[in-house]
């Protein structure tokens, strides 16, 4: 066995503790007050001999995004002289448990192998798998060169602007090359884009005995709702050439509407998602749906609309210099798991693509099942395999090492 994957195997305990340390404490987005879970997560970093610089995020800046409190984390660990810096980036906050549970949302419960919990999976899993990957290589002895960032952030569920995208724009980091959370049997260089939006329609709201003296905004709604379901079927003829991929798609994943039973609706809003393809132009999506709305409300006399971009997300394509990154991965992948890993994209937007628009190539990989879908991420029963959290850990290690020697 690989000294690497000695060390990982002889600190599991050890590691499974740290990853149920961090579950344990809420970060739900909304409300996003995340700033708890980054103060436990240093306190956890340092006991283990790191050095963690904190840096939180204005809060008129982040109660502007629709959140509480964000202090997204650094650490830096210098090996010797010269060799590329690698950041290794993992977001803590996660969407609100929901109904269904039959497991503690936030109890860190383990049943058969497996760890329960919110975010368990993604991506408080990958704290741990690159904290422990770093561990390991600190640990080593191992003749490296350069350096290695831990980047744990907290804006993932609303866009990352305020997540990795603060970092970048305040300069705080420009590594040579990044592994974000992922999954442990497959290689991810490429995901969808994303575009989200408010559509609000406001009509008339009357009583319900005299409805001609109303307009009503739901009437107008439905419409629309035709409309964008529709559109759908459009979407299925564009098909992208990525593996893993297949083609645009649209949402409506929250309707807000009328007063009481007895009132006229004189308002709708209406908050929908569009995926983009990454070979889609995210401007020509954006003005495309516009006019779907608007073609559409134009059908019905006496709305008004108004309509507010509420994320843009880039799609993510590979950079020419993510290919060492990526064979690294894969080799060391192939070694641990015993099968060939191979490369694909997703249809989650990530943070990553904040990374790539800065030029920084990148990949997409660690602890998890083969899809998002096996782990209920973002479901009830969200759980960890452990023994992935293992080998995603020792592959991490394996393959910084051979890019650091």
């Amino acid at each position: 066995m690989s000294p690497l994957n000695q060390t990982v195997e002889a600190r599991l305990a050890e590691q499974i503790e740290f990853l149920q340390a961090l579950v344990r404490v809420p970060t739900d987005t909304p409300p996003g007050n995340n700033a708890p879970h980054a103060e436990r997560t240093a306190e956890l970093l340092a006991a283990l001999g790191f050095e963690v610089e904190k840096h939180a995020v204005p809060v008129a800046d982040v109660q502007a995004a629709g959140m509480q409190s964000i202090t997204n984390l650094i650490v830096r660990h210098r090996f010797d002289d010269g060799g590329p810096t690698i950041a290794l980036n993992a977001h803590g906050d996660v969407v609100p448990p929901g109904e269904g549970w039959t497991h503690d949302p936030y109890g860190a419960e383990i049943v058969d192998g497996k760890l329960y919990g919110r975010a368990a999976a993604v991506s408080k899993s990958d704290f741990a798998t690159y904290t422990f990957a770093l561990l390991a290589l600190k640990h080593s002895g191992l003749p490296l060169r350069g350096a290695v960032e831990l980047h744990f952030t907290y804006d993932e569920e609303f866009g990352g602007e305020l997540g990795p995208g603060w970092l970048l724009k305040q300069g705080l980091t420009k590594p040579d090359y990044l592994i974000a959370a992922g999954f442990s049997y497959q290689v991810v260089t490429a995901h969808n884009g994303c575009l989200q939006m408010e559509v609000t329609l406001h009509g008339l709201a009357s009583h319900a005995a005299y409805p001609s003296t109303g307009i009503d905004a739901l009437q107008a709604a439905n419409k629309l709702l035709t409309a964008l379901y529709a559109h759908n079927e459009v979407l299925k003829t564009r098909r992208s050439e990525v593996p893993g991929i297949t083609h645009p798609y649209l949402n409506v994943g929250r309707i807000e509407g009328g007063s009481n039973t007895n009132v006229v609706p004189g308002k709708v809003v209406i908050k929908l998602d569009r995926r983009m393809i990454p070979e889609e132009d995210p401007a020509v999506v954006e003005a495309e749906v516009l006019a779907l709305i608007e073609n559409a409300v134009a059908q019905s006399s006496g709305i008004r609309l108004d309509v507010k971009r509420l994320l843009l997300a880039n799609s993510m394509r590979p950079l020419p210099g993510a290919a060492p990154l990526v064979a690294a991965l894969q080799k060391h992948g192939q070694a641990v798991f015993g099968e060939e890993i191979p490369t694909s994209g997703t249809p989650l937007y990530t943070d990553v693509r904040l990374y790539t628009a800065h030029g920084i190539p990148a990949a997409i990989y660690g602890a998890g099942p083969r899809t998002v879908l096996e782990s209920n991420a973002k479901r009830a029963d969200e759980h960890l395999v452990l023994d992935d959290l293992k080998r995603a850990t020792q592959v991490v290690a394996r393959a910084l090492a051979e890019l650091l020697t």
